[in-house]
């Protein structure tokens, strides 16, 4: 576990009409601006910045931040909203959640928190469990998770894994994000995990968002 909490959190972006109204001189300076926002993020830490252009109807770029101090993330994003960015993109997803020890792997930290370098591309999701769920016997919980890890097992080397929770901050319970270098490796993962006997306690976990990791630059560039 890492020694103080960290706060995790996708903060995801589309692009509206107004900036393709905009010229290229315009374009490129909200591009700077917003560039010149994230590089003084004080105590935040940028995981990576992500194009989901042809990849989500409802976003086209994501960020994913994380920090010790909640405040912080909030001062960043006051701060990208104080961009010349800011008004032609709007937020429709934000995806919050914190690092906290597992119930039920104890040693388990998520990826981003032990400090593994980023895969090329993000899988993230909200996930929320059956209230049938939390009414099972710890034991049989447990046992349950641990079968669900051995059936992951194949993909150690290729998929990182990251959980974070949001019991009570957000309105899903947990933050699941899972990176690799090849989508592949994360279809054929998730469709082997689809077999566990944990997924009937499974209430929600959608949307889903694919992102491709690349220098900020480069993902708003993909924005025309």
């Amino acid at each position: 576990m890492t020694a103080t909490t960290q706060y995790s959190a996708f903060w995801f972006y589309a692009a509206q009409p107004s900036w393709f109204a905009l010229t290229d001189e315009a374009r490129d300076s909200a591009r700077a601006d917003f560039g010149n926002a994230l590089e003084n993020a004080g105590q935040v830490t940028l995981r990576g910045a992500y194009s989901l252009i042809g990849l989500r109807h409802d976003a086209d770029f994501a960020l994913w931040v994380h920090s010790d101090d909640v405040q912080a993330l909030q001062a960043l994003a006051r701060s990208l909203r104080r961009t010349r960015l800011a008004p032609h993109v709007a937020q429709p997803h934000v995806l919050l959640g914190l690092v906290l020890p597992s119930q039920y792997v104890a040693d388990h930290v998520p990826a981003f928190a032990r400090g593994v370098p980023p895969r090329r591309f993000l899988s993230v999701y909200p996930f929320v469990k059956t209230h049938e769920w939390y009414l099972l016997p710890f034991e049989e919980r447990r046992a349950m998770m641990a079968t669900h890890g051995r059936m992951g097992q194949p993909w150690v080397e290729t998929v990182l894994t990251n959980t974070v929770y949001s019991f009570g901050i957000a309105d899903h319970e947990f933050v699941v994000a899972f990176e690799s270098d090849d989508p592949v490796e994360l279809v054929r993962m998730v469709e082997a995990l689809r077999a566990a006997e944990a997924r009937t306690y499974t209430d929600r976990d959608t949307p889903i968002f694919l992102g491709q990791r690349k220098p900020l630059a480069e993902v708003l560039a993909d924005l025309g």
